[in-house]
């Protein structure tokens, strides 16, 4: 198999290898990295169907990491997926309501990022290696609320490497701030940002292209990567998990052999969806990729119109892994539908930074048309809780509501009857205030530890071990700052 090379979509970095963007995180143009090209699914089907998900992560991950050894994924891979994953399966799929929804929060933070995240540090480490890179990787980034939890459940005390995780204040729910500012391990930070994730987002960003700065690091021994999805590392696990999708569909008779599927996920930062996008690519027949907002809804917007404007207010939502209005994953699809041109991407970001938004070409428009866009209110997003809860006995988080309440809309709406696969983001047990007000408004107001029992109590599941005694343990970090005082904190966790 020919070496498959990556290059910024700004370009002027790359091409380098992957495990060279995956040390990197960013590139130093401030563009994402991406793969010269999207490797084609070249196994017989019979084949596929035989794979176990450890299997079908080492085929797909060495497609797209190739200059990675066999032995050297399958260590990354056999310690990710063992025992801190509640399900055999690592991502089972339910079939409820008209859907099939893919469960991908039985990791130990109760979220999807965990798929990617219990990869990424082995891949990170060994990556370094390969590239005789002997100073401490100093991993930053900015969270929503779950990539956080995950990334320093994933690093913690991975020798070699140190965490730090910004999160905005009041953006996060309750159980999500507790995970992260209770987790323990000698390499880990946390720090609250005042603003929102838009401005944390922005000012890691901005620290990854600061040369003087890394210039600083460099002398003293640190070398920044990221734990987000900007980073490749992170995104390409996740195309694994829509291919075992469609493949339990093929093994349990639901769909017929070469049966086109469609694909509806909750997103905000535009990551989760792109993998589906990369799957599509590879040759999985998918059809519809059914983008659902919540109401930030910026996607939607970009969708229907070609207009990209994040300049409206940011809205708190139940679904807040969500609220976000700069979407740092969909610049790798701009660069994709323009061609791989990095001038009209140059001029999009540009505009974005300037004008607070652009437009897109009509022909670029013509090759999202694969893409649907729809978005759930709080409201919809509520109902649909509910609905789902008392007509199938089945409980799903905000973030999966969302998602469910836009595929029925576009079903009602098209007429379209293709097999339907939800991404299911996050264990309803992590919002509990918000599931159980869905459920019932008497439930309004309850502190979310005490609900995390009601939650147990009226669905019949248990409470995770992630969440037992959270609300006892203790506070371990308090660090609040600016966003302009991020690069002050760094160097103080630093000693720099």
């Amino acid at each position: 198999m020919s070496e498959l090379y990556y290059r910024s979509t700004r370009g002027i970095s790359g091409p380098i290898s992957s495990s060279r963007a995956i040390v990197k995180g960013i590139a130093s143009d401030g563009g994402l990295y991406v793969p010269d090209t999207i490797p084609r699914i070249d196994l017989s089907r019979d084949s596929l169907l035989k794979m176990e998900y450890k299997d079908l992560a080492l085929y797909i991950m060495s497609r797209f990491f190739t200059d990675f050894t066999e032995e050297e994924l399958k260590y990354c891979i056999e310690k990710a997926y063992d025992s801190k994953f509640d399900d055999s399966g690592i991502v089972p799929l339910v079939e409820k309501g008209g859907a099939f929804f893919l469960e991908l929060y039985h990791g130990p933070t109760l979220a999807f990022k965990d798929i990617a995240l219990a990869v990424l540090p082995h891949l990170l480490k060994i990556a370094a290696a390969k590239n005789d890179i002997d100073k401490e990787i100093v991993v930053l980034t900015a969270t929503s609320g779950d990539t956080g939890k995950a990334a320093l459940e994933g690093f913690a005390d991975v020798e070699g490497t140190r965490i730090i995780v910004f999160f905005p204040e009041d953006g996060v729910s309750r159980i999500q701030e507790r995970h992260m500012n209770t987790q323990g391990g000698n390499n880990t930070c946390v720090v609250t940002i005042k603003g929102n994730f838009d401005d944390a987002q922005r000012g890691v960003k901005e620290i990854f292209s600061d040369a003087a700065f890394n210039r600083i690091l460099d002398d003293n021994g640190y070398i920044f990567s990221s734990a987000n999805s900007i980073n490749i590392g992170r995104l390409i696990p996740q195309v694994v998990y829509y291919v075992n999708a469609y493949l339990t569909l093929a093994r349990t008779g639901k769909i017929e052999k070469d049966e086109i599927i469609n694909v509806a996920v909750p997103t905000g930062n535009f990551g989760n969806i792109l993998a589906a996008y990369y799957s599509k690519k590879m040759g999985l027949p998918v059809g519809r990729l059914i983008c659902a907002s919540n109401e930030n809804n910026v996607l939607y917007d970009f969708i229907n119109s070609g207009i990209y404007d994040r300049r409206r207010k940011l809205i708190v939502t139940s679904s807040p892994s969500m609220d976000i209005l700069v979407s740092s994953n969909l610049e790798r699809l701009l660069y994709d539908i323009s061609g791989s041109n990095p001038d009209i991407l140059n001029d999009l970001i540009n505009n974005l930074n300037i004008q607070g938004k652009f437009e897109i070409t009509a022909g670029m428009k013509d090759k999202m048309a694969d893409f649907y866009g729809g978005f759930a209110t709080d409201k919809e997003t509520f109902e649909t809780i509910k609905d789902l809860f008392l007509n199938f006995n089945y409980l799903i988080d905000t973030h999966t509501a969302v998602g469910y309440n836009v595929y029925r809309k576009y079903a009602e709406k098209s007429g379209d009857t293709a097999k339907t696969v939800i991404a299911s983001t996050a264990s309803p047990f992590k919002f509990p205030g918000s599931v159980a007000k869905a459920i019932d408004a008497k439930y309004t107001g309850m502190d979310e530890f005490s609900l995390i029992k009601v939650i147990s109590e009226i669905s019949g599941l248990k409470i995770p071990a992630a969440l037992k005694d959270l609300e006892k343990r203790e506070i371990l970090h308090k660090t609040v700052c600016r966003t302009d005082q991020m690069r002050d904190v760094i160097s103080g966790i630093l000693g720099i």
